[in-house]
């Protein structure tokens, strides 16, 4: 399925910097939002958490006049739909990306990834090896390690987490602080938590970070 724009979110705020279509695809659980702009080569994006294909907003504008720019937000993040129950697994962000592609009829493609989006990508990857022609890495990780930041540590302690990131959106807001470099812009900032303004829309958040497999008891690690 597809539609011509979300309508659970109001986009108007930010749609000087952001000005696409919105399509819908309806995968197991859900329906996941994307971007599909322009014509040509294929260019995928994957974004990684907490952030959402908002990420990519300049690139899209930069690379749609030549390349045909694809950029899903990953269920529960984004405008795509946000279930409570998901199992919010790396194999089944893997899983939507292949459907997407499939939908969409993608052979090769050149794929952009950050964050979580590198892990979903090299799933995807493994699977497919002959459609990924080029590989751009954005600060991602394709190794299983048993360290990761304290402040991420934190957040996978029980109750812990779901204070912090669901409560009080301490990890999505967090970010837009603390992750960079220069304050952003109030729009840009703006744009960044637009889909992430309740307890009910940070769920991914959450399950992202508790995703992050560190032993190999964890569901994730033989992924």
């Amino acid at each position: 399925m597809t539609a011509a724009l979300s309508t659970a979110y109001n986009l108007a705020p930010i749609e000087t910097i952001y000005p696409f279509a919105q399509h819908q695809l309806d995968v197991p659980g859900g329906t996941i939002n994307y971007v599909d702009e322009g014509r040509g080569p294929a260019i995928v994006m994957l974004h990684g958490n907490p952030t959402w294909s908002f990420f990519y907003r300049r690139l899209i504008l930069a690379l749609r006049g030549t390349h045909r720019v694809i950029v899903p937000d990953h269920i529960g993040c984004g405008l795509s739909d946000k279930p409570q129950n998901y199992p919010y697994r790396l194999e089944n962000h893997i899983e939507n990306l292949g459907r997407l592609l499939a939908h969409l009829g993608i052979g090769q493609y050149d794929m952009v990834v950050h964050d979580w989006g590198g892990a979903i990508g090299f799933g995807n990857a493994v699977q497919r090896p002959e459609g990924v022609r080029r590989l751009v890495l954005f600060n991602t990780a394709a190794f299983l390690s048993p360290r990761i930041p304290w402040r991420i540590g934190v957040c996978k302690i029980p109750l812990v987490g779901e204070v912090a990131i669901r409560g009080l959106n301490g990890f999505a807001g967090g970010a837009t602080l603390m992750a960079v470099e220069r304050p952003l812009d109030p729009q840009v900032r703006d744009g960044y938590l637009l889909p992430y303004g309740s307890w009910h829309d940070r769920v991914a958040n959450l399950r992202f970070v508790q995703d992050i497999p560190l032993r190999p008891a964890h569901p994730t690690w033989a992924t």
